[in-house]
């Protein structure tokens, strides 16, 4: 028996990087994993490979932002699996550009996507977790509120935004039994993190090489953030809410 066996976990942005790594622990720990991401991403085959491991996984195409979409891959998975258990909302966008140069569109598009999908899936997946007796949501956020992300004023803006919304919820709903965390990483060693890497150096912002080495000493791996999940979403953490899980290797407090 897993640490997560019983349980239905639906992970947004699942098919990649650090989602895909937590639907794959998740299944491992016995799970039952409905995977929403991008109707072109790996889903599908994500989830054919989990289930060829010996797991149980869906996919359900979602644009996260799309209430519509929301509501109905949520409702989908409901039927296929029973109510939501476990939240991982890992889809996240980032965007590094200098400030004053930044376009309305770029904003929206951080929003719509860090801020509004967030709050659409949660909104979506509570109803039937509460009927359930409670369980647990982690949310991917990162350590750009705590400082250390140049170029990235509108990233932080959302990313700070997640963490007071998953402070809000476990402030909320305490008392129905559902424990809600973020999850905080510094860089990450996934294809997520490279076009950010790309920009940053283009402005002349040693984001790689020697500059890790000099920061945080390496990049996170997509592994280790989703073993962090695990714990946040398992009853290992059964006392543990409304925190904020940094995860930099000290970097920000350097």
């Amino acid at each position: 028996m897993g640490r997560l066996a019983g349980k239905v976990a639906l992970i947004t942005g699942g098919a990649g990087g650090c989602g895909l790594a937590a639907s794959e622990l998740f299944a491992y720990e016995g799970a039952k994993v409905a995977i929403l991401d991008l109707p072109k991403s790996r889903g599908e085959a994500v989830a054919e490979r989990i289930i060829a491991a010996g797991g149980t996984a869906c996919f359900f195409p979602t644009d996260v932002s799309v209430a519509e979409q929301v509501n109905r891959a949520v409702a989908l998975a409901e039927v296929r699996f029973g109510a939501v258990t476990l939240l991982v909302y890992h889809a996240s966008i980032t965007s590094a550009w200098p400030f004053h140069e930044t376009s309305e569109r770029e904003w929206d598009r951080l929003v719509n996507i860090n801020v509004k999908g967030m709050f659409l899936v949660t909104r979506a997946v509570l109803p039937k977790m509460i009927k359930a007796g409670g369980g647990g949501i982690v949310y991917t956020s990162s350590i750009s509120p705590a400082g250390g992300t140049p170029m990235e004023a509108l990233y932080r803006a959302t990313q700070l935004a997640c963490q007071s919304f998953a402070r809000g919820v476990a402030e909320k709903y305490r008392d129905k039994n559902i424990r809600s965390n973020a999850v905080c990483p510094g860089y990450i060693g996934s294809f997520h993190g490279q076009p950010e890497w790309a920009l940053l150096r283009r402005f002349g912002i040693d984001a790689l090489d020697e500059g890790i080495a000099s920061m945080p000493g390496r990049l996170c791996d997509p592994e280790e953030m989703a073993a962090a999940a695990l714990f946040l979403a398992s009853d290992d953490a059964a006392f543990v809410t409304g925190t904020q899980l940094l995860m930099d290797n000290v970097y920000t407090a350097i």
